[in-house]
């Protein structure tokens, strides 16, 4: 162990309640930690390609330190693991192991294998026990923490899952040494977004502390913690997103259908297309007249500083058309009735739900936004 303790953000969710943890050396820990809480288990670790070349061999070193009995079940790396395929060989290969109901799934991994072993784990054996290890930045502040997990189909974007709260998410700040730049920047979209939903000061914060955050100084730890307490909140008000947990979607409509047109490929990853998702939430709320245009000038100055992209013009190649997009947009979880649930904004940290937008007005903004 460290000599410094972990920060503890907690899910207080009664009998689903678990820990986050946040420090370094936690993947060094994590054997002497599971063989404390769950004692005389065997454990499968679902992981990646490119995740079991770079962090594998630190947990390996913790398990078999500890004396733990582990499986190892590696998938390709990418958004396109998140499919019936995957899961089905991740399922037979858990049943194969002869892994146990009493026994826990480990997700070593970034969004997609956090997604993909949780749906796993929630499905094999009627349901087993997980641990999230999230290996990037985006699943350290945003997929690994509220316990929805799923796959995407040819229809759209995690359309199939379930939700399924982990029992504990160790988050270890030294996987960042391993990520590349791009995937820690699509990651700080997720950031990003709880200053823009409901904390104007956390925002303000990050335009302040951005370059710190960026190089890996104490205000990247404080920006995870914070990030992790502020889905902590609305998980623990809206565990099954009947409600409020719903403002967790800024920018997300968008970005999911942008991600679908573009095949779940590199040409866009899951924070670009939030982040050009969320300037797109807040031009659509300012062509409403709801929120003001200089607002829109500083959140995309913050994006473009912290590498990312904001219009539909900096996604590479040819993008799809505006009635493809609405395809996927009309498909998306946030649809009732036909009609569209958007998030919309009244400025920074103003975020609220919409439950009737036209989806012609959204196709009209979509063509117009094409050539800005």
């Amino acid at each position: 162990m460290t000599d410094k303790s972990p920060t503890r953000v907690s899910i207080n969710l009664g009998s689903r309640a678990y820990d986050i943890l946040i420090a370094h050396k936690l993947i060094e820990q994590a054997g002497t930690r599971l063989a404390q809480m769950f004692p005389n288990a065997r454990f499968g670790i679902i992981t990646d390609s490119e995740v079991e070349k770079a962090q594998l061999p630190r947990l390996v070193t913790a398990l078999e330190g500890a004396g733990l009995e582990y499986t190892l079940i590696s998938v390709p790396h990418g958004e396109a693991a998140k499919c019936y395929d995957r899961l089905s060989e991740i399922v037979d290969a858990i049943l194969e192991a002869r892994l146990e109901r009493g026994d826990i799934i480990l997700a070593l991994g970034g969004g997609v294998i956090g997604d993909l072993a949780g749906f796993a784990a929630a499905i094999a054996r009627r349901g087993m026990a997980f641990v999230q290890i999230p290996t990037s930045l985006l699943a350290q502040v945003d997929s690994s923490v509220g316990g929805k997990t799923g796959i995407n189909s040819k229809f759209g974007k995690n359309l199939v899952g379930a939700f399924h709260q982990p029992k504990l998410v160790l988050a270890d700040l030294d996987v960042f040494e391993t990520l590349p730049q791009r995937q820690f920047a699509s990651g700080y979209a997720e950031i990003v977004k709880y200053g823009l939903i409901d904390d104007e000061d956390f925002f303000f914060w990050l335009e302040k502390n951005l370059a710190e955050i960026l190089s890996g100084g104490p205000a990247r730890a404080e920006a995870i913690a914070r990030s992790c307490q502020a889905k902590a909140r609305f998980v623990i008000a809206d565990e099954y997103e009947q409600g409020r947990r719903a403002l967790l979607n800024l920018g997300h409509t968008f970005g999911h259908a942008l991600e679908a047109a573009t095949g779940y490929s590199d040409r866009l990853l899951h924070g670009e297309g939030v982040a050009i998702g969320m300037m797109l939430a807040h031009r659509f709320s300012a062509r409403m007249g709801l929120a003001p245009g200089q607002d829109i000038t500083r959140i995309e100055h913050h994006l473009q500083n912290a590498g990312l992209p904001t219009t539909l013009s900096d996604i590479p190649g040819e993008l799809a058309s505006t009635d493809k997009l609405m395809h996927h947009i009309t498909q998306d979880k946030k649809v009732t009735r036909g009609r569209l649930n958007f998030i919309l904004t009244r400025g920074i940290g103003k975020a609220f739900i919409a439950n009737d937008v036209e989806p012609d007005e959204i196709g009209k903004f979509l063509e117009e936004m094409r050539t800005k």
